[in-house]
């Protein structure tokens, strides 16, 4: 299959346009009811912060709105550069999460937010996060929620039992696996899956310690664009992780 997905599993130059279309600037409802609202709870008083994956730079600014001092990383030339113009007051440079350009302990608080399901070197990008922050720093630390969100997961329709029923399916969740997903037509993402356990059990080897862990149920901004799916607020499409470096 011939798709516009560059092999280290982080977004393509050619998605950008669509991402910035389709997610910022207020269009979508996950980011203005949940996404942007939990993080801005969860690192209040943050003040040196690193956004790992910071796209065009919509939760970058948002922090620095707060007072944060804020520089995002993005590996995508186009996503930095819409970024560095839309600014905000946040620094913003291109670089792969496995290999971040900043000192040691030099942030009290790093996000990445809907990035690492596009990351194959997981394990050094843990690392590295964790060697960014200082001991007590917060990473908060945003999925595709790992169980629900399976590779072949959805809602199925089933008209042919007596009642009809609706339910999630869940694909094979333990197993380890990219895909590459036609998120639109001819926007094609790489996706990869991992269980809940590989990432919680990388985060403590690097020294971050679970806090907090968050399921939300889709917001009603979500809900009302899927006015089919009668259970749909008891599947969460989102998880959450709050930890702290010891």
């Amino acid at each position: 299959m011939n798709v516009p997905v560059r092999d280290d599993g982080t977004w393509a130059e050619e998605t950008a346009e669509w991402w910035q279309r389709e997610f910022t600037d207020g269009v979508d409802p996950e980011y203005v009811e949940q996404i942007l609202p939990i993080i801005g709870q969860q690192l209040a008083g943050a003040r040196r912060v690193l956004d790992i994956g910071t796209g065009e730079g919509q939760v970058a600014r948002m922090l620095a709105d707060r007072g944060a001092e804020v520089t995002g990383v993005d590996p995508i030339a186009a996503m930095v550069a819409e970024a560095s113009n839309r600014a905000g007051g946040v620094r913003f440079a291109r670089a792969e999460a496995a290999a971040l350009p900043v000192p040691d302990a030099s942030f009290d608080a790093a996000v990445a937010c809907l990035v690492f399901e596009h990351i194959d070197a997981v394990d050094e990008a843990i690392g590295e996060v964790a060697r960014v922050l200082q001991p007590g720093g917060t990473f908060l630390f945003l999925l595709n929620h790992p169980l629900l969100q399976t590779p072949g997961s959805g809602w199925i329709d089933d008209q042919i039992i007596e009642p009809p029923e609706q339910y999630w399916r869940i694909g094979p969740y333990l197993t380890e696996q990219a895909t590459i997903e036609e998120v639109q037509k001819d926007v094609f993402i790489r996706f990869i899956h991992r269980p809940l356990s590989r990432y919680l059990n990388t985060l403590r080897k690097a020294g971050l310690v679970l806090d907090e862990m968050i399921e939300p149920a889709p917001p009603p901004g979500f809900l009302a664009l899927a006015p089919h799916y009668t259970d749909a607020a008891t599947v969460p499409r989102l998880l959450v992780l709050r930890t702290t470096k010891i």
